[in-house]
């Protein structure tokens, strides 16, 4: 006979009416279901602890990466439903299972007012994602080559000089060239930020994925969170598209979505 554990989706706060979701459990076969902790709520469904063990999670990851999507996309709609319907919750990460339910309430009680902290945080507000993609190589390096006068002063040196030093002076361009192309692409990534958390409340540099990751040819060069106030989301979302703007004649462009669930302003620790 399996043994049945719990996994945890998020922690909300205490509403006192059922969630009522369509989404399917983690397990694709179980329902979602709260359980209350004081003013708070452990969103939780059943889970045949033999299937999510970390060492079978683990064991999915290198050999069936199709469960690990599936399930980490099961995870995201369960949170994306609460969040829709007017939740005011912490989403956990994908995989944060316990043995029993005192389990759980002895993780609540020991971080209650820290929770209770971080809702407060963020009622209200709302996750939004902007990414920034390198689209264009060459419009970036020739719009980089037009307002650099260090790189024409060296492409006309290059023009004008004999053979066998023009060979040398070519390499030294193309270090010059790499040198600028890092730093302009480290500015524009710092212009789209600072721009947008100005209309933010806070705001989050998230790692950059790689090609494989986002299944695009193009070079991400942002991956950022901000956590926006309710009614100051459509001027963040005007201010994006102006940056979005500035930025597409050199190569770029910017692209946001959301609201999402709060992962990356819901750290209670």
């Amino acid at each position: 006979m399996s043994m049945e554990g719990l996994y945890l989706y998020c922690i909300k706060e205490k509403s006192g009416s059922p969630i009522g979701l369509s989404s399917k459990a983690i397990d694709g076969k179980g329902e979602v279901f709260v359980f209350g902790y004081r003013e708070l709520e452990a969103v939780v469904s059943s889970i045949p602890l033999e299937e999510f063990t970390s060492q079978e999670i683990q064991n999915k990851a290198r050999e069936n990466l199709g469960w690990i999507k599936e399930k980490a996309v099961q995870h995201e709609t369960v949170m994306e439903e609460l969040a829709n319907g007017g939740a005011n919750l912490l989403p956990m990460r994908f995989g944060v299972i316990f043995r029993e339910r005192t389990n759980i309430e002895a993780t609540l009680e020991k971080n209650y007012y820290k929770i209770k902290n971080a809702l407060d945080r963020i009622r209200g507000k709302q996750e939004w994602s902007v990414k920034v993609y390198l689209k264009s190589s060459k419009d970036f390096e020739q719009a980089l080559k037009a307002n650099d006068d260090t790189i024409r002063k060296k492409e006309k040196a290059i023009a004008e000089a004999p053979e066998g030093v023009a060979f040398f002076l070519e390499q030294e361009l193309k270090e010059i060239l790499a040198r600028a192309m890092d730093r302009e692409l480290s500015n524009v990534a710092n212009l789209v930020f600072t721009s947008l958390e100005r209309k933010a409340h806070a705001a989050k540099k998230c790692k950059i994925l790689t090609k494989e990751l986002t299944n695009r040819n193009d070079t991400m060069t942002l991956n950022a969170a901000f956590l926006i106030a309710g009614e100051r989301v459509e001027d963040f979302r005007k201010e994006a598209e102006a940056v979005e703007r500035t930025i597409r004649d050199r190569g770029f462009c910017l692209e946001y979505c959301g609201p999402w669930p709060n992962y990356n302003f819901s750290d209670y620790e």
